[in-house]
């Protein structure tokens, strides 16, 4: 079995890499383990030099490194490139934090001392998504590698040019040679990493059905997972909010990346007296997004694969038919590559695709609410919890329901919703469990031993 990666604006072969077999990936993971046990030995300045050396390359080169990006999965080059530069951020991040964040921990006990240490776990397997293929791999692997850990990346096969070329960037920047590997490698060959005894933990982003699965095999196997997975953020836009301001955070929140992302603003539940003007300015903004060849200056690219583009396409229409008014879009392009225009649908309910699935492509839905405490009850009306946002003029109440009513893991407030390598991301629900970034996500794969003196 071959790995292919299409460019999506033009569905033209850009790589073909034969699957590891067995041997092979057997052969690294051991590799990958020694240099592990040799790595976490190593102080956290020898660890905290080579994150900068990372962080140094990703900004150099980050034009390269996105035009791959783009290539391969179709955003335009400005956001790939802005992906890149996230990724040196959160390798200085760690590589400045990490330390201290690490520390022993002294807790006050009858004892001489106690305290809790922070050793690494061992082999971290992360199975990665297509729609961030550097950022997504980056805010694991940096938190990971500070800490002493090995990390086995198992990436989308659209995406296997990323993959082999974070590797490549781990080993310029002067890590040891195996301590971070890809693994070339389906799907379906995942359970079998998990269970190998060398890899120590997993962590996955990527669909819900996925994450049960590799859950399931860790959890046979007894291995720590952390899970970010799918999501269907509400943004809620109340009656006393500042409607332009909502509107550009909805709209930038939605369209970013195609609206091929987790935390995207997913459903715009808006209180009726409001409804109208709401509408009214999100399709005007709309009206000027460009959609086209992803390494020119547009809004929009394509969308990362034409079965995803199709998948979308027949949850539009069968919000459509469901009653859900269709206002702008939702008509397939035509041509080559894989473009979906800009679509709003507006007066979806619950019982429809477009308010009970999670939809990932650029389309907005728009759903009505009463009042306030109607639309509390529709956002959390759903099975994700990966973010949220509230909208609203009086700062003290937006502060008040996003810590107390919206149900998600990141709640903004006047602001779209976005990871932060100094907060802790991720999500309740069928969005996952466990966090990245932070001080919080650093400690997600180490042992966080109890040591006691007498």
């Amino acid at each position: 079995m071959a790995l292919k990666s299409i460019n999506p604006a033009d569905d033209s072969l850009l790589f073909e890499f034969p699957a590891m077999d067995r041997v092979r990936v057997s052969d690294i993971i051991g590799k990958a383990a020694a240099a592990q046990t040799a790595w976490r030995q190593t102080s956290f300045p020898e660890r905290s030099e080579l994150l900068q050396a990372a962080a140094a390359l990703l900004e150099i080169e980050a034009k390269r490194f996105g035009r791959l990006i783009t290539r391969e999965m179709g955003k335009p080059w400005s956001e790939s490139e802005a992906e890149v530069k996230k990724c040196a951020w959160v390798c200085r991040y760690y590589a400045e934090n990490g330390a201290d964040q690490l520390q022993p921990e002294s807790v006050p006990t009858e004892f001489f001392e106690s305290y809790i240490a922070c050793r690494p776990l061992g082999v971290v397997l992360a199975v990665m998504p297509w729609n961030f293929p550097f950022w997504q791999v980056f805010r694991f692997a940096a938190p990971a590698l500070m800490s002493g850990n090995g990390g086995l990346l198992k990436h989308s096969s659209n995406v296997s040019g990323c993959a082999l070329m974070i590797e490549e960037i781990f080993r310029q920047a002067g890590f040891p040679e195996n301590l971070f590997r890809t693994l070339l490698i389906g799907g379906e060959r995942v359970k079998a990493v998990i269970d190998d005894p060398r890899v120590s933990a997993v962590t996955l982003t990527g669909s819900t059905p996925a994450g049960r699965s590799v859950a399931a095999a860790a959890g046979a196997a007894l291995k720590k997972t952390v899970l970010e997975l799918g999501g269907s953020d509400p943004y809620v836009v109340l009656a006393d909010a500042n409607l332009e301001t909502a509107v550009d955070a909805c709209t930038f929140a939605r369209f970013l990346n195609c609206g091929q992302s987790c935390i995207a603003a997913k459903r715009f539940i808006v209180e009726e007296t409001v409804a109208d003007r709401f509408v009214e300015l999100l399709l005007e903004k709309i009206s000027k997004l460009s959609m086209g060849d992803p390494l020119t200056d547009v809004n929009l690219g394509p969308m990362a694969r034409r079965d995803l583009r199709d998948e979308l396409h027949r949850q539009v229409l069968n919000s459509v038919k469901a009653g859900a008014k269709l206002l702008s879009g939702g008509k397939l392009a035509e041509g080559p590559g894989a473009y979906y225009p800009p679509t709003v649908l507006d007066n979806v309910r619950p019982g429809m695709a477009a308010f009970d699935e999670e939809l990932f492509g650029p389309v907005a839905v728009v759903v009505r609410a009463a009042d306030q405490q109607e639309a509390l009850t529709l956002a959390n009306q759903s099975e994700f919890g990966l973010g949220a946002a509230i909208f609203t003029g009086d700062e003290a109440k937006g502060r008040r329901l996003a810590e107390e009513e919206l149900s998600a893991g990141c709640c903004f407030v006047n602001d779209f919703v976005r990871s932060d390598p100094r907060l802790p991301f991720g999500g309740i629900k069928s969005s996952g469990y466990g966090r990245e970034l932070g001080s919080v996500g650093i400690k997600e794969f180490v042992n966080l031993k109890t040591v006691v003196v007498k």
